[in-house]
């Protein structure tokens, strides 16, 4: 099932929803792979999604991390953190007030038991790294950079950190579990999409992707070099071409898995007896205006 999603900030109503150029984004690329027809439901149709509390949990730690380092150094500490907790929550809540939908009859009882896991897992980060010793470049930064071929490529990271002597760290903060050996490829696959943009907006190779889990408090280090991002370059170019393809015919065919029990559009699959809603056509690649609904990654 993988690790929870992050949501950002704020989706609007389906038919509101401004056509806009198509981009290709971590998240969508993995979606892509895993269903060719989950990717047209959610980046061509833009069918709504429940969120999850694991879901709306993570975009509320990551809220806080930004607010931690918008502190000054000496003031970054696990208490200063928790009380950024509350804050953060009804900020979010406020931009999005159906996530208060998520808690049942007892609503404060359970909403405090979810903000102490809240806490716990910034507890998780503070035992990987202490934010007081260095001042990050960037926080929640929209990377895009539109390769040769035409591919947009388009992503936020959580976070870039720049040495005195230049050299470039990416970070990623992923509120659920480390991943098991035979699915860390697709953490791997998000962190050489950010790396592979920011090279090309920069003309330097990231010295390190860094995602850092803070449930188990483990942290996964990687060095990309020049021949391997230009490897995954080409690989994205595959994965947009065969998206293209797709999306001028509307031919997005499911791919049946064990994920399937966890989509939201199951009851819309053919592989399972349902019909998709009527293609409504592949996005005019001169729009622009990207919505807040596009920022998922």
């Amino acid at each position: 099932m993988g690790w929870p999603t992050v949501l950002r900030m704020a989706a609007p109503t389906t038919s509101d929803r401004p056509v806009r150029r198509p981009a290709l984004s971590p998240s969508r690329a993995g979606d892509f792979k895993q269903c060719p027809l989950l990717y047209r439901f959610r980046a061509v149709d833009r069918l709504p999604e429940k969120p999850t509390k694991a879901q709306v949990r993570g975009t509320v730690v990551h809220a806080v991390l930004e607010d931690l380092f918008a502190l000054p150094a000496a003031e970054r500490v696990p208490e200063r953190a928790r009380e950024l907790v509350e804050p953060a929550w009804a900020r979010v809540r406020q931009e999005r007030p159906e996530f208060a939908e998520l808690f049942g009859a007892d609503q404060d009882e359970e909403q405090a038991d979810w903000l102490t896991s809240a806490r716990e897992l910034l507890e998780g980060y503070f035992g990987l790294e202490d934010p007081r010793r260095f001042d990050p470049e960037s926080r929640e930064l929209l990377v895009e950079w539109e390769l040769p071929s035409g591919v947009l490529l388009r992503g936020y990271v959580d976070r870039v950190d720049v040495a005195p002597t230049g050299e470039i760290r990416v970070v990623d903060y992923k509120t659920g579990a480390a991943p098991r050996e035979h699915v860390e490829g697709k953490a791997l696959f998000q962190m050489k999409f950010y790396a592979l943009v920011l090279w090309r907006q920069r003309g330097v190779v990231p010295r390190q992707l860094r995602l850092m889990y803070l449930a188990d408090r483990q942290a996964l280090a990687y060095s990309p070099d020049e021949g391997e991002l230009a490897r995954f370059e080409r690989t994205l170019e595959a994965i947009w071409e065969a998206i293209l393809r797709a999306g001028r015919t509307g031919d997005f065919r499911p791919n049946p898995s064990r994920l399937c029990d966890y989509c939201d559009h199951k009851a819309l699959c053919p592989a399972f007896d349902g019909t998709p809603p009527p293609y409504p056509g592949w996005p005019e690649p001169g729009a622009v205006a990207e919505s807040a609904a596009d920022r998922v990654d």
